[in-house]
């Protein structure tokens, strides 16, 4: 069985003939894959010199940050106003999960992530769905993610039982108030 490649830190250049040769695949695959990466933003491909992982400035995180918290706050005062009794017990059922993975991040990550997406499918829109997802790449390509920060997991995790809160008594406006206060406060720890 491969091993699969490390994991290059953002601006790094992208040696195609040895990640070719690692995978044991050809360059022209790994090109193909590398183009699509580019047009997702996730590569930056710079003539003459080859790929580069794509950089994210403080600006950049700003910015994602903001429209996350657009979306994902509209999406959650959606689901306080439409979700059924057995997809708000689902979403708690993932908060409880949350509540045990603190001691351990990539876990705790996880969920989080799986809470977030489950929460944006509830709220039933795949155009907001498609753009949070290409926002949550770039959001990705923060090697310092705001959740391995000190004392970060806590705080999310206290954001996140206001937000389920919010969610279970069906106030769309402290919902919304709640979502938007993660991202900041997310925003706060990861730039």
């Amino acid at each position: 069985m491969k091993k699969w490649p490390s994991c290059l830190e953002p601006g790094s250049w992208i040696d195609e003939l040895r990640l070719a040769q690692e995978l044991g695949i050809s360059r022209t695959p790994l090109r193909e894959a590398l183009k699509v990466l580019a047009a997702e933003g996730l590569v930056t491909m710079k003539v003459r010199r080859g790929a580069y992982v794509t950089e994210v400035s403080a600006q950049d995180m700003r910015d994602v940050y903001h429209l996350l918290a657009l979306l994902e706050s509209d999406a959650a005062a959606m689901v306080a106003l439409t979700a059924t009794d057995a997809q708000l017990a689902e979403l708690q059922a993932l908060h409880q999960e949350l509540e045990t993975a603190v001691a351990d991040r990539d876990r705790f990550f996880a969920i989080n992530e799986r809470f977030h997406m489950r929460l944006l499918a509830l709220a039933q829109n795949r155009w907001r769905d498609q753009m949070v997802a290409d926002l949550r790449k770039v959001m990705k390509l923060n090697r310092h993610n705001s959740l391995f920060k000190t004392g970060r997991l806590q705080e999310s995790l206290a954001e996140h039982r206001a937000i389920m809160s919010a969610l279970l008594a069906r106030d769309a406006t402290a919902t919304t108030a709640r979502m938007r206060e993660h991202f900041t406060n997310g925003l706060t720890a990861a730039v």
